[in-house]
């Protein structure tokens, strides 16, 4: 592995939801996570999946790919990987999802947060990994996982909720639906996990113009997004906290900063199906957030991109809907049949940004698709707008109006 830069090849358009080929040829294999630009070098970070032929079909660890341009990408290989080790948290079997790494000026070290679910514990564990490294590329050394949060209570709690540990015992041997459902918001559960940390799923990073760095994600059975503050190491929680869009039930949230007002991107919870996104805005990074509905639009007619048999359809390992496969292209009201996982910042461009989605295909994580998509900024909103191909003239700037 390399710090060095990777040379500079013509800029390709980006073909949405298309196998995107490496420096080798081989497909991008690097899902649900995010991208990192450093020192004129942007990281790619995501799961790394083996073929549908494969008796494990959890991630392998996080991958790593670099690029000058976002269109060229170099494999800089597993930059955390799954261990032998039965006494390890990340040994095989475990699951690692929603990989992001963000990079401390004060520290120099670069610290990695992700979704970590425990070996045949299914997704009760809820926990949050962190990994650190000396360079972007690692190794990535693992330290540990937690619950965040443990024995803090969030800015926003009332004191109904604080009163609620009493009813922790009523809770045990409770098991709860990861998707709306009426009986969630009936018991205290941010009470119930006070002691042992909240829970954590779908997650994403974020740090501030003043270095501060936060953590968002799914907590509380997917109902509610938690939003803590990192230490200043990057590698623990601070213990300030805030709790947003309660029974709301999202995932897959992405943020990001323009012209001093915090913008948010995320998902329903809708398992691997395809939902109208989501956007928010908040001039405190705390709220109060103001939801702004699905901010994905069409200005252009889609269709069939990938003109295959039905049988090649299947093996890519799409869903199908009453015998018909299920093509990315179900519009905007379904993003692009798409799931938000990075809101990007190009760098150089003010008001450039570009938003990752995972096109998923749980028959083969490893096909999944990638959709990305300019983002446009109005005073009140922003919207995403669908092109196919993503010509490299719009990596560059064309992404903001007022």
């Amino acid at each position: 592995m390399t710090e060095e830069p990777p040379a500079t090849h013509t800029r390709s358009p980006i073909f949405q939801d298309r196998p995107w080929p490496d420096n080798n040829g081989v497909p991008i294999n690097a899902h649900g996570g995010g991208v990192m630009f450093h020192r004129g070098v942007y990281y790619w970070f995501g799961e790394s999946y083996r073929d549908a032929n494969s008796t494990e079909p959890q991630a392998t660890g996080v991958r790593c790919y670099s690029s000058t341009d976002l269109c060229n990408w170099k494999d800089e290989g597993i930059v955390l990987a799954r261990v032998k080790d039965p006494r390890s948290e990340i040994t095989e079997g475990c699951v690692i999802e929603r990989p992001k790494v963000i990079y401390n000026a004060t520290t120099r070290k670069f610290a990695l947060w992700f979704h970590l679910e425990l070996n045949g514990e299914g997704y009760k564990a809820a926990r949050s990994g962190v990994a650190v490294a000396d360079r972007p590329t690692g190794p990535y050394v693992y330290l540990r996982s937690e619950r965040p949060d443990a024995g803090t209570w969030p800015i926003n709690a009332t004191e109904a909720q604080k009163a609620g540990p009493k009813e922790v015992e009523a809770l045990k041997g409770m098991s709860f639906s990861g998707g709306p459902s009426p009986e969630t918001p009936k018991h205290n559960l941010l009470a119930r996990d006070f002691h042992g940390g909240q829970m954590a799923r779908d997650m994403n990073l974020f740090v501030d113009d003043d270095g501060k760095a936060y953590h968002l994600f799914a907590s509380e059975e997917n109902s509610t997004l938690h939003l803590s503050r990192l230490s200043d190491d990057y590698l623990s929680h601070s213990g300030e906290w805030v709790r947003l869009f309660e029974y709301k039930w999202n995932e897959a949230p992405a943020l990001c900063k323009h012209k001093g007002r915090y913008w948010m991107i995320s998902s329903g919870c809708t398992g691997w199906a395809p939902n109208p996104a989501r956007s928010a805005v908040a001039d405190s990074i705390w709220g109060p957030w103001k939801e702004l509905g699905n901010p994905c639009i069409e200005d252009a007619p889609t269709g069939e991109t990938l003109k295959l048999t039905p049988s090649q359809w299947k093996e890519l390992g799409y869903p199908s809907v009453g015998g018909i496969p299920r093509k990315y292209t179900l519009g905007a009201d379904h993003t692009f049949g798409g799931q938000s996982t990075c809101l990007l910042p190009i760098d150089g461009k003010p008001g450039a940004f570009i938003a990752m989605f995972d096109v998923w295909r749980p028959t083969n994580l490893m096909t999944s698709g990638y959709v990305w998509l300019p983002v446009v900024f109005g005073r009140d909103r922003f919207t995403v707008t669908w092109s196919d191909p993503l010509h490299p003239s719009l990596l560059d700037g064309r992404a903001t109006c007022g």
